[in-house]
């Protein structure tokens, strides 16, 4: 079993915000175990908000000017407030050997280190994990990177590079238009797979008592994505298709365009439910039809299949469609854009919402929802206890911990250290 959080750092008085009204006593497993991250962007920080939100004080070392994705605009503008949540914020300048100083002090109370810069960047502040095990050899050091040690190591790679390099962009667009995925799945898997990385070595510390480092890569993580279209090429030697061209493994699987130009997806993945289907929309001859006997069947007539049933559901309306699946227990599911999940019944009924303040930009200040983890612990969402930090907001209550004065801290400040 786990053993309980190295107690090698000064007692911290944590604020807390009410727990959101959809998490009231959720657990907090990790309550205890200090999270020292020096991360930015999605996958580093993805690492961190797993261990934030299962209780864990996360510390994240920003620059002195702090995080710039606080600042981004379009795609990026909600990077900052999504994935750096429950934390604590303290700005560091580690170009000044005073500010990395600071860093191996905080870095020596952790029981885990996360960071995701280049190989080399934190050997130069002596935060690598050689340098700072020596000092504490219980530590746990994630390191998030763009390719595991090897041939690749020192490229530069970003979600959309290892997309591209790695065929999951083969597989989302048509031929010939390799398309990245709508969101950046190897980032935040990335980071989720070296949050699981930590878990596993804190446990085995309670064995050995003895950390070690985990590493997760952006590369090796689309490619364990797509390992399912490499092993149906070495089954059945026949290469995956991209997914607008696929060969579908059930005949009904699809997005249906119904009247008045609505869509939804449809589905009838067995047997039963082919003939639940059939039942269903008055299809009876196409039930009975001997060319459709079985799903293998009607994946090898699926061409002439298909323009026959849009031809018969484009007089329906999506909402009865949807209406009906539902009762007779089929899948569907309406075509819906990201901002329309703020009004899911579901989301809303099950607290998979909860508000937070944004720390930065025009509605610094104002509230927002945003998406809690797809789990629950002991019946409870895991919910936001700390809103995503300003800039800094926790640099003297952290240095306070870890022994620094207040005469300190203001050297610290004139040296240009801290913020």
């Amino acid at each position: 079993m786990m053993d309980a959080p190295t107690n090698n750092h000064a007692p911290m008085n944590t604020e807390f915000t009410e727990p959101t009204e959809s998490t009231p006593s959720a657990p907090q497993p990790l309550k205890g175990l200090r999270v020292v991250e020096f991360t930015h962007m999605v996958m580093g920080p993805t690492c961190g908000m797993v261990l934030a939100d299962m209780g864990a004080e996360v510390i994240k070392v920003e620059p002195i000017d702090g995080d710039r994705t606080r600042h981004l605009l379009g795609s990026g503008a909600g990077f900052f407030p999504m994935f750096n949540r429950n934390k604590k914020s303290i700005a560091i300048n580690l170009h000044t050997p005073e500010g990395a100083e600071v860093a191996r002090r905080l870095a020596a109370s952790a029981d885990v280190v996360a960071e995701n810069f280049k190989p080399g960047t934190m050997k130069k502040y002596g935060l690598d994990y050689e340098t700072l095990s020596q000092v504490n050899p219980r530590l746990i050091y994630v390191s998030h990177k763009g390719f595991l040690p090897g041939p690749y190591e020192h490229r530069t790679a970003l979600d959309e590079v290892v997309q591209m390099m790695g065929g999951l962009a083969y597989m989302t667009g048509r031929p010939g238009d390799p398309l990245r995925a709508g969101t950046s799945v190897n980032d935040i898997m990335g980071g989720m797979f070296g949050a699981i990385g930590a878990l596993g070595a804190l446990i085995q510390r309670g064995i050995t008592g003895k950390g070690q480092e985990v590493q997760s890569a952006l590369f090796e993580n689309n490619v364990f994505l797509v390992g399912q279209h490499m092993l149906q090429y070495a089954i059945t030697g026949q290469a995956a298709a991209p997914m607008p061209e696929r060969i579908s493994a059930w005949a009904v699987y699809d997005v249906f365009t119904v009247k008045d130009g609505e869509q939804i997806f449809l589905a009838a993945v067995s047997d039963a439910q082919w003939a639940t289907f059939c039942d269903a929309l008055g299809f009876a001859d196409l039930k009975a039809d001997p060319r459709y006997p079985d799903n293998n069947a009607r994946v090898k007539q699926r061409p002439q299949l298909l323009p026959v049933l849009r031809e018969r559901l484009a007089t329906w309306r999506a909402a009865d469609l949807a209406a009906l699946f539902e009762k007779v227990g089929l899948p569907f599911a309406p075509i819906r854009k990201p901002e329309e999940l703020y009004g899911d019944e579901h989301l809303l009924a099950t607290g998979g919402l909860a508000d937070i303040t944004l720390p930065d930009g025009a509605r610094a200040g104002q509230t927002a929802k945003t998406t809690l983890f797809p789990f629950t612990m002991d019946g409870h969402r895991l919910g936001v206890r700390l809103q995503p930090p300003t800039q800094g907001q926790h640099t003297a209550e952290v240095l306070q911990g870890l022994g620094y004065t207040e005469a300190d801290m203001a050297r610290l400040r004139a040296q240009a250290a801290v913020a």
